[in-house]
């Protein structure tokens, strides 16, 4: 079954000059529930004052979709396989790289899930099989083709 997933995005001209690109490229992201981000292109694509520095750029989203659809099914696998998270926190890093000449891409994400288990915590075996799993099901990790790594440890 197919499902679909909906965002709004919203600019309005605010500059001086749009043809000699002297306008801000803040913009905000409407989605459903209500929610309004803050977004802007990030302080290294577009310099001050074109931007919102406060907000979320397309490439910080990119990282944290991957790394929140990770850690989402992880937490699944594991409460499945009978492990007790109290917390998990991950400080992922996406790395932005020249493809071709003038092309760009994220070619690179790397996560690093710290976990604090209620309990015993699976050994690194498990660990290692727990993420193999998420990363193979986690439904953004199939949509991209950045490289993704998993720093974990138990």
């Amino acid at each position: 079954m197919a499902h679909d997933y909906r965002a709004t995005i919203v600019w309005r001209f605010e500059g001086e000059d749009f043809s000699k690109g002297r306008y801000s490229r803040a913009h905000e992201w409407h989605f459903d529930g209500g929610t309004v981000v803050p977004a802007s292109p990030s302080p290294g694509i577009v310099p001050p004052p074109y931007i919102r520095e406060d907000a979320v750029d397309p490439e910080e989203a990119f990282v944290a979709a991957i790394s929140s659809c990770h850690m989402l099914t992880f937490l699944d696998l594991a409460r499945r396989a009978g492990a007790l998270i109290e917390s998990y926190e991950d400080e992922a890093v996406g790395i932005m790289e020249e493809v071709a000449p003038g092309r760009r891409a994220v070619t690179k994400v790397t996560l690093r899930p710290k976990i604090i288990y209620g309990g015993e915590p699976p050994d690194q075996a498990k660990l290692d099989e727990l993420h193999h799993q998420a990363h193979e099901l986690c439904f953004i990790a199939n949509s991209v083709t950045s490289e993704i790594v998993i720093e974990a440890a138990a």
